[in-house]
């Protein structure tokens, strides 16, 4: 495994710059960008989605996203529970992620929380339930709760929404995790990010929080600029990534996303937005790339890394020139 010492310095070197400056909305002087080498105001994780494509054994996952240089790894619980219904051991994969100087981002779950059939829903809570006691085992804290179950129906009162995110909110407190409001572009519930803030104020929780997505922000139709009306501080991840012009916005799919820089997203503007806003959370690549699938693994995550480093070294550079 390469120490936590040889992660830091590949930011300086994706990132590319040796010292600059960025300053905060509002601050009246200009503050000094960590030098080379310095740790960065960003987490950088492997949602291992990425290589989902490989199938390969979740110790193999942690081995890959640790030697490629992630700060920390967002699996699925899919993973999870195969490995562990396999025989694995769960306590070793949370050895091996520290060991290995990572950690757990979040996880990416399907429980149907926020339907409105009262028997699915109490049964997607009790998925929920062990889904949050399979990311404690490995040493996480988060998890992501998108609207698995409801996607297909429209219509569903965004007030319930957020008395049920409320439930889900209290569960995970009790528990000690964090559930993420995350949106999904196609949707036919909570595909917008002004859904998401709805519903995350309506549940009026100390721990309501947004998972935002490059590619699911586009599916959707919102607008990027409101990232501006958030709360950065208050964010805990990001899912990075980047999608192409074709296939237009209504025929685009998860397949079609793309390394961060490689589509027409507006990342520089999106990632400085977030900085202003207060965000300095982990910024996870999740790309459903047929194409990656069939790529080397370990070279695939070492790109994304790469690209996504680069990205963000892009936009607070932009920010150091507006504060110039």
């Amino acid at each position: 495994m390469e120490p936590i010492t040889r992660r830091t310095a590949l930011w300086a070197g994706a990132a590319g710059w040796a010292a600059a400056a960025m300053v905060p909305a509002g601050a009246s002087a200009a503050k000094a960008l960590p030098a080379a080498g310095d740790k960065p105001p960003f987490r950088f994780s492997l949602n291992t989605a990425t290589i989902r494509g490989q199938k390969l054994p979740l110790p193999q996952q942690v081995r890959i996203t640790a030697q490629a240089g992630y700060d920390s790894i967002e699996p699925w619980l899919r993973d999870l529970e195969e490995f562990a219904q396999g025989g694995g051991n769960l306590d070793d994969v949370r050895k091996q992620i520290a060991d290995a100087g990572l950690t757990v981002e979040s996880a990416i779950g399907f429980p149907s929380w926020c339907v409105d059939d009262d028997a699915v829903r109490a049964r997607g809570l009790e998925q929920l339930k062990r889904d949050m006691e399979l990311i404690l085992r490995i040493g996480g804290h988060r998890i992501a709760a998108p609207p698995a179950g409801a996607h297909a129906t429209a219509g569903i009162d965004l007030r319930k929404i957020g008395e049920r995110y409320r439930t889900v909110l209290e569960i995970g407190r009790q528990m000690g995790v964090v559930a993420q409001l995350e949106i999904w572009g196609g949707s036919k519930t909570l595909s917008r990010l002004s859904e998401a803030i709805f519903v995350a104020a309506e549940a009026a929780h100390p721990d309501a929080c947004v998972l935002l997505d490059a590619y699911h922000l586009y599916k959707g139709g919102s607008d990027f600029a409101a990232i501006r009306l958030l709360n950065g501080a208050a964010m805990h991840t990001f899912h990075i990534n980047d999608y192409p012009a074709q296939p237009p916005r209504d025929k685009i799919g998860d397949a079609d996303r793309v390394f961060p820089g490689d589509g027409i997203a507006p990342l520089e503007t999106l990632i400085a937005d977030l900085y202003r806003a207060g965000f300095r959370g982990g910024f996870s690549l999740e790309l459903f790339n047929r194409d990656y699938w069939q790529r080397d693994a370990a070279e695939v995550a070492r790109t994304g890394l790469e690209k996504t480093k680069a990205a963000a070294a892009k936009a607070l550079a932009g920010i150091e020139r507006t504060a110039g």
